[in-house]
């Protein structure tokens, strides 16, 4: 597992150990764990990826290492294309030379669609997982890579360390009694309960005769901002008003909802949480971890 450290890569990983796997997680910085193997290497570097791939023989590979900074600003072109595209295609690589029983590779709800009329991705995030999703289609195409896209819609929970995501900043923000700054909030979006997406996950890398498909984790409902923070503070019972209108909107942002029948009729999973349920979670164990981001 690439990323086994991050937000996703940690709940999965708690989740596959449960389960009695055996999970080698690679990442650039030093880890100790006694139910992981850590393997300390950078998947932008192909013969490390390579080497890994020969001392490990995958039976399955999770790819959840990314730079995951949505904003259109063009200090994020390189990084994205390094972490995102650069690390996929070395993955895919290195599959086709020795082998893999199955790849589940995590694309992206800001992916264009040009069914959709989407012409060109809004932002280098999206560009690069756009540009992977397409490697990877084609590995599978022209070379027999056993991968499945797992299309990910917005996610949230606990142990989420990444102050630019709205959840845990809002959260955060109210716990410490300061009014979070905000967009109008009126954007929609999908959004998926961390341990559900855990769950589509281990369905995606289980379920046979899947290959070369793009299935989509998310709820299936659009939801707005203003109403995920207006839960939040209902949630937290706290005397904090939101500062909606402070912060400009991003422009061209995408509006997509998950194709929650696809995928169920593809792998039998459909996310189970509801959202106050996932939300009072997710409050619960930032009051637990007062200031895990500092």
């Amino acid at each position: 597992m690439t990323g086994a450290s991050g937000f996703i890569g940690t709940h999965l990983c708690h989740r596959l150990c449960a389960a009695g796997a055996k999970v080698t997680a690679i990442s650039r910085a030093a880890h100790e764990s006694p139910a992981l193997q850590w393997l300390r290497g950078d998947v932008a570097d192909l013969a490390f990826v390579r080497q890994a791939f020969r001392e490990v023989a995958p039976e399955v590979v999770f790819h959840l290492a990314s730079h995951v900074q949505g904003a259109p600003h063009l200090e994020q072109v390189l990084p994205t294309l390094r972490a995102n595209l650069l690390t996929t295609v070395h993955l895919l690589t290195a599959a086709a030379e020795h082998g893999a029983g199955r790849l589940v590779l995590t694309g992206s709800m800001t992916e264009p669609d040009p069914d959709q009329g989407e012409r060109f991705p809004v932002a280098p995030y999206a560009a690069a997982k756009w540009a992977s999703s397409g490697y990877a289609r084609m590995f599978h195409a022209l070379y027999g890579v056993p991968i499945v896209l797992a299309r990910v819609f917005m996610v949230y929970g606990p142990a989420q360390f990444d102050r630019s995501k709205l959840v845990p900043y809002v959260i955060q923000s109210l716990l410490r009694g300061e009014s979070p700054r905000l967009s109008s909030g009126t954007r929609l979006v999908d959004w998926i309960y961390v341990a559900d997406v855990v769950e589509g996950l281990l369905a995606l890398a289980a379920t046979p005769g899947i290959e070369g498909r793009t299935l989509d984790l998310g709820s299936g409902r659009l939801i707005s901002i203003r109403t995920i923070v207006e839960t939040l503070c209902r949630l937290t019972r706290l005397d904090v008003e939101p500062s909606f209108g402070a912060l400009a909107e991003r422009p061209m942002e995408s509006q997509r909802v998950a194709d929650v029948d696809a995928t169920f009729r593809a792998v039998g999973w459909r996310s189970m949480v509801p959202l106050d349920e996932g939300l009072r979670r997710t409050i619960a164990w930032y009051g637990e971890h007062p200031d895990p981001m500092a």
